[in-house]
């Protein structure tokens, strides 16, 4: 049995269509189905059963999965709203529910793979590698730091944990499913969704050296943070935190470009930035591969233009849906 936390979500409702893709079926959704509509990206997906999460930690405490054989754990479940300021709602979800799972592989030997953030590198004015004693980590939302703190709790606790762990710093990733994360919803799908109901896309004017539109992020398709996640579950002997992006930043406007080319309709309007933002804005992201490369991954990454016309095809001819 092969377990997906969040599993109902953008990125673990891919990776379970990803693990179908391998013949494997045997899978235990958890998730919280409050916001019922996220039923709709299980349609089509192939998993054993479904469990609420609050019912998935009452399982893990009264022993009830000892003696069942796990293959791994993919923890993708995650508050991942950059705006919610509860900093005990954000921590109890994020790094401690994330702790007691892990803490529940570890003497099991259970591969552990754990979804992180590339929030952790704030502004990124030390980069974007996976070295925390260069100062480059520094969170600038309480969700940022929450995705830290399990980080530097796991890198301080490797030696003995017993385990597999592996933890992606997902960039910004976008793709087909992500229709229900409403303002966490991807840069991408909000372009296309403006252009379709309003004929043209907003834009922030330029601040801190970048022009209007000039804005720069590591876009990464769902896809390929997918083939990632499996490779690290065939390479068990691979631990660490890695980057998870294309390593390869590009501008709002060439997003926004790209989306209007290929809808053949829209334009481009700047708007003022928003007050108050620029201290907890990134302006830049861009992964460094270097430690991911080491790893033995060395697949390229699909190019944002040919990226964006597989995902503008299922918007237009399935909703965004992948089935």
């Amino acid at each position: 049995m092969i377990i997906v936390t969040g599993g109902a979500g953008f990125i673990g409702s891919n990776l379970i269509a990803g693990l179908n893709s391998k013949g494997l079926k045997d899978i235990l959704v958890v998730d919280s189905l409050f916001k019922g509509t996220k039923y709709r990206n299980l349609r089509g997906l192939k998993f054993s059963d479904y469990i609420d999460k609050d019912d998935f930690f009452s399982l893990l405490d009264s022993g009830s999965l000892e003696g069942k054989k796990i293959d791994a754990v993919f923890h993708q479940g995650a508050c991942t709203d950059t705006m919610e300021w509860d900093g005990r709602y954000m921590l109890r979800n994020n790094y401690e529910f994330s702790r007691k799972v892990l803490l529940f592989c570890s003497p099991r030997k259970i591969p552990f793979i754990y979804a992180s953030s590339a929030s952790v590198y704030g502004k990124g004015d030390g980069g974007f590698r996976e070295e925390p004693e260069g100062g480059n980590e520094y969170p600038l939302n309480v969700y940022a730091y929450s995705k830290h703190l399990f980080d530097s709790w796991v890198l301080g606790n490797i030696s003995s944990i017993e385990c597999q762990v592996a933890g992606l710093r997902y960039f910004n990733v976008f793709g087909p499913q992500e229709m229900h994360k409403g303002r966490m919803s991807s840069m991408i799908y909000q372009t296309y969704r403006q252009i379709e109901e309003k004929g043209f896309v907003e834009l922030f004017e330029g601040i801190g050296g970048f022009r209007d539109g000039g804005q720069k992020r590591d876009f990464i398709y769902v896809e390929d943070v997918v083939r990632v996640n499996l490779f690290l579950f065939e390479h068990r002997e691979v631990s660490g935190i890695f980057n998870c992006g294309t390593g390869q930043a590009r501008s709002f406007n060439d997003v926004a470009g790209i989306l209007i080319s290929l809808m053949g309709k829209g334009e481009i309007r700047y708007i003022p930035f928003p007050e108050g933002l620029e201290d907890t804005y990134q302006s830049f992201t861009e992964a460094d591969l270097y430690r991911l490369r080491r790893t033995g991954f060395n697949e390229p990454f699909q190019s944002l233009e040919y990226t964006l016309g597989c995902y503008l095809n299922i918007l237009q001819c399935n909703d965004g849906y992948l089935r």
